[in-house]
């Protein structure tokens, strides 16, 4: 199969149109005024043909901008706003990850809390109160992918810039965990060891209690199958100090078991797995989920991973957590068997939620449910939590419109939202999680 090289195939919206014998829009230089942010943070003008996004401007200043249709490339700050700070990075404004750095801290959270209430508003849900956000940026991002490239016969490693067409090459990080910073200033060596001729690799790194975890995908090579490939790896690993080393899930070498403590248990994430960006963002999550849950006997975690809740809950309450991954959900019970007698009774059951919720018969027996579901919401799964006995419900998301949408199916089966709070993990980033406690 032919590999595909995900830096060399962005184009330019204008080549596109060009090929496919379309005029290019005409670009201008004009004076816009902000009017708001966006929300994918990018700020918005009004023009005479409709919304100009203009990234790395503030509502209310005055800006001189290139506008292209309807986007703009600012040129100029005219008129600053009193809001504006200088970026922390020497990356802004051509890395893809932070794109907010401009933006003080008090406006900047308070926007994200107002993406939540316009969420809620939009599915009539507006007399529901959003608390402040939660600032859980803590000591910074303890699990970050880096993307991997020979550029110019050299290996680079950073992010891929805004747009998606070429790599920044890292040399700073402030968003990052002083760790994991530090080792991603060191990882070409290693990267290059695994990259194919041509392509990319990516580096998904997660700073553990134990030390840190990086787990390569995307090498696709044959040789790195030999013993001479390993011991290479193996050696690079030792050097770098790493915990573990794995590629396409395959551990190289383990010279420290990757360990994280979730309450009373240490769990043993597998190779890549999913965990919540910051060590304090995860405990911040996990306190709002157990007040939401307070009194209920009976849990049932949903899209639970390796048990960031579950294993929490289960100090109270007997668990059993639903997740479609194996290996996260060998790794949470491990966790759970292991905690000495600390727990309450954990059950797993593996199951694709999106395709095959679990229904409302299945759940008679539990009073409390916790629900973590993708970037996409869980309408169908929230269905059914509807017509459960389920009293007490805390919903995470990362995303306030599908939040919205599913809440709305269970506040018109008689759920009310009793708090809703926005919390900060991805710094300068458009994102926010928020939780919703709700009971019956």
């Amino acid at each position: 199969m032919k590999r595909m090289n995900r830096l060399a195939r962005g184009r330019p919206k204008q080549a596109r149109q060009a090929q496919k014998g379309l005029s290019a829009p005409v670009s201008e230089e004009r004076e816009l005024v902000i009017a708001a942010m966006g929300a994918r943070g990018d700020s918005t003008a009004e023009g005479a043909e409709g919304v100009i996004y203009t990234p790395y401007a503030l509502p209310g200043e005055r800006v001189r901008a290139r506008v292209v249709g309807g986007r703009a490339e600012l040129l100029e700050v005219l008129d600053a706003s009193p809001e504006r700070q200088q970026a922390a990075c020497r990356h802004f404004g051509r890395c893809g990850g932070c794109q907010l750095q401009h933006w003080q801290d008090a406006p900047y959270l308070d926007w994200k809390r107002a993406q939540v209430v316009d969420a809620l508003n939009k599915r009539g849900l507006g007399g529901a109160i959003v608390e402040p956000t939660i600032a859980a940026w803590g000591q910074g991002r303890r699990r970050a992918a880096f993307h991997a490239a020979r550029q110019n016969g050299q290996v680079r490693i950073g992010f891929i810039e805004r747009g998606g067409a070429a790599l920044t090459a890292l040399t700073q990080c402030p968003v990052l965990a002083p760790p994991l910073e530090a080792l991603a200033l060191k990882l070409a060596p290693l990267a290059e060891l695994a990259l194919p001729a041509r392509g990319e690799i990516t580096l998904h790194c997660l700073l553990t209690d134990t030390g840190i975890d990086v787990a390569i995908k995307g090498a696709g090579r044959a040789d790195l199958l030999q013993r001479s490939a390993w011991e290479a790896l193996s050696a690079m690993a030792m050097k770098l100090d790493l915990g573990r080393l794995s590629i396409d899930g395959e551990p190289i070498v383990e010279l420290k078991k990757p360990l994280l403590r979730m309450g009373k248990a240490l769990v043993a994430p597998p190779p890549g797995a999913f965990l919540q960006p910051t060590a304090l963002g995860e405990e911040t999550l996990a306190r709002l989920t157990l007040e939401a849950l307070s009194g209920a006997n009976r849990v049932i975690d949903l899209f639970s991973g390796i048990g960031t809740f579950a294993l929490r809950i289960a100090e109270h309450a007997e668990v059993l957590a639903a997740e479609s991954d194996a290996e996260m959900l060998i790794a949470l019970k491990k966790a759970a068997d292991g905690a000495g007698g600390a727990l309450k009774d954990v059950t797993t059951l593996r199951r694709d939620l999106l395709r095959t919720p679990m229904s409302s018969l299945e759940m008679k027996k539990f009073d409390g449910a916790v629900i973590d579901p993708p970037r996409s919401g869980a309408r169908l799964q929230a269905e059914q939590i509807a017509r459960a006995p389920v009293r007490k419900l805390a919903y995470v998301s990362c995303d306030p419109a599908s939040f919205a949408r599913d809440v709305k199916v269970l506040v018109e089966h008689g759920f009310t939202l009793t708090k809703i709070t926005p919390v900060d993990q991805f710094r300068w980033s458009p994102h926010v999680e928020v939780v919703g406690a709700m009971e019956r």
